[in-house]
This record gives structure tokens, sequence and C-alpha cells, in this order.
């Protein structure tokens, strides 16, 4: 990054440009990385990305792969705000004496922008989860129920019955979630009725863990792959090499916490499939998932989080270098004392 000093008003709107780009852009695979991650062995409904967006698409329509992205287009300017001026803010403050940052105090940059995130996304990766997971229960549930109308068998109609009142449930309203779509307004006061502002904060533990180390690997790789394409220190790198420093930082980050982030999906999942597993906190998900599942379901969904990132994260860094907060801050009249 340019040794340049950017005003925190740009920062602030460049990173929330960047963040509603970027989230329209890969909205649909983040959708399918959830439900991949979500589902548990002997529940499989989907295969594959594709096969994922395929049958959603097929019972939800087009519109249903943007399930919960009101939620994320709402929070991610805030979010991305946040990291992004906070690792500016720390690399600021680690260099006061001028010279130029080590790896470690790089990496340390990094932890406090991936801390200071945290008060945002949690509570906007729950909402998140409950409605694009939505999808793929009452798609279990209609299954079943059509398996059930073949069978007369009185276990198989306890078990739909018991699906049924488990979704009702989860959703926390009083007509069957399957005939109703469930809102984040309506999960927000359901989780704030029952559990307090700590409903919304549901594995922020894990999200620390994903988030923090995500960030300790993004910035100072992004950094350094930046400065590659930096013919002088004072100049400000080619537009395609900011993208494609963001593209391979973003994604090489993404999988190397994956299993972070499917620990973090597990927890914050409130609705559950027939058979699936429910967990107590970080260690518990951590055992059952390996015992049950084994070690490549932490890998669930990894190439689908490095497609989402990896653009993700290229777009933010081009708008961030472009400065486009600069360019309409700059055309805003100038208030004289």
């Amino acid at each position: 990054m340019a040794d340049k000093q950017i005003s925190l008003p740009a920062k602030l709107i460049n990173g929330g440009i960047a963040g509603l780009i970027g989230v329209t852009c890969v909205f649909p695979i983040d959708l399918a990385k959830t439900r991949l991650q979500n589902q548990q062995n002997g529940q499989r409904m989907y295969t594959s990305m594709s096969d994922c967006l395929i049958k959603t698409i097929r019972s939800e329509g087009y519109f249903g792969m943007y399930r919960g992205a009101a939620v994320n287009l709402t929070l991610v300017t805030p979010e991305k705000a946040i990291k992004l001026a906070a690792n500016d803010f720390f690399r600021h403050h680690l260099s006061k004496d001028g010279k130029k940052l080590t790896l470690l105090r790089e990496m340390l940059a990094g932890c406090g922008a991936g801390t200071c995130q945290v008060i945002v996304t949690t509570p906007m990766e729950m909402l998140k989860i409950q409605l694009q997971d939505a999808g793929r229960i009452e798609t279990a549930v209609e299954h079943l129920a059509n398996q059930c109308s073949l069978c007369s068998s009185p276990a198989a109609q306890k078990k739909l019955m018991a699906a049924q009142a488990q979704l009702s449930s989860a959703a926390g309203a009083a007509e069957p979630a399957v005939e109703t779509r469930t809102t984040a307004m309506q999960i927000t006061r359901e989780l704030l009725r029952s559990k307090g502002i700590a409903g919304l904060y549901k594995g922020l533990g894990a999200t620390l863990l994903r988030d923090v180390p995500f960030s300790i690997v993004y910035f100072p790789l992004f950094a350094n792959l930046n400065k590659l394409g930096q013919k002088d220190p004072n100049v400000k790198a080619p537009f395609y090499v900011s993208f494609l420093s963001g593209c391979v930082a973003g994604s090489t980050a993404a999988v190397a916490v994956n299993p972070c982030d499917v620990i973090k999906t597990r927890l914050q999942s409130l609705q559950r499939g027939v058979n699936e597993d429910t967990y107590s906190g970080i260690l518990d998900c951590t055992k059952k998932i390996w015992q049950k599942e084994g070690p490549m379901a932490f890998l669930k969904g990894a190439y689908c989080r490095a497609l989402v990132i990896a653009p993700l994260f290229g777009i933010a860094q081009v708008v961030y270098f472009i400065g486009i907060a600069e360019f309409l801050l700059d055309m805003l009249p100038k208030h004289r004392a």
C-alpha cells in the first residue's frame, strides 16, 4: 500500500463500496458454501457447488440464491470499512518510527483488524447463515414428506412430524416454516427476546478463531505481493497487480482457515435437519465432526470459499487503491472557516 495518507472517511467509504460490489457478485457461491458445510453425513442433498446452485434455482427460483443477501448488503459496509481502516490504523501506529514494517508487525496489524471486525461480522454471519440454510432444511422436510406419502409407516410419519416441529421451533414462528419464509427481522426479534444481545453473538469465539488468523495471513501476504508490482516505493502498484494480489492473498487465507469456518457455520446454525448433530461449543463441534465425518469434513466448501473471497478482496483492494471515495469527497464543496 502506498505511504500516502488517506483520510478516515475515505477509507470507510472505499471499504463500503468495495463490500457492496463484491457481495453482489459472489453471494450465490457463498450460499452454496454455507449449505455444503452444514450438510452432515446421511443428509447429503448436494454433491458440489454447481449441484447446490442448480437445485436451489429449481426449488426456490433464481432469487433463492440471494437468500440472506439483504443482511450482508446492509452490514458489509461497516464490516469491510472497519477491517480495512483498522488494518491501516494499526500499520500506521506500528510504523511510527518511520521504519519499514517487519513481517511480525504486519501480522500484528492484521490481527488487530480481524479482532475489530467481529463486532459487526458475528451478528451479520449469524443472521445470514439462518437465511441461507433455510432452503436446505425446507427442501429436506419436503423430501421427507414425499417419502412419507408413499409409506404408511407410523415411524416415518412420526419422523416427519418431528422434523416439521423442529423447523417451526427454530424459526420462532407459529406457522410451519415451509409455508412462510422467515425474515432477518423475525430472527433478530426472536433471538433478542429469548437470549438477549448474546443471541446475536452466538459463535463469537469461532468467528474470532476464523477472522483473526485470516487477517494475519491476508494483510501481510497482500502487502508483500503488491510490492512486487511497484516500480517505485512511492508509487502505487498497477491496477491489475492490486487485483491479483487481493485475489491470491484472499483465496490463500480463506483455504487456510476453512476448518474454523466450518466450525463457525455449524455452531451458528439454529436449524437442524433430521438426525443432524447439535454442538455445545468449539471443542465439542470439532470432536463430533472428526469422529463422525472425518478430517476431510473440515475442508467442506473450501473451494467455494476461495471463489468467494478471491474476487471479494480483489475488488476491495482495487476500489481502495483507485480511490473512488477520494474522488467523491473532492467533488463536495469545501467549507470555509
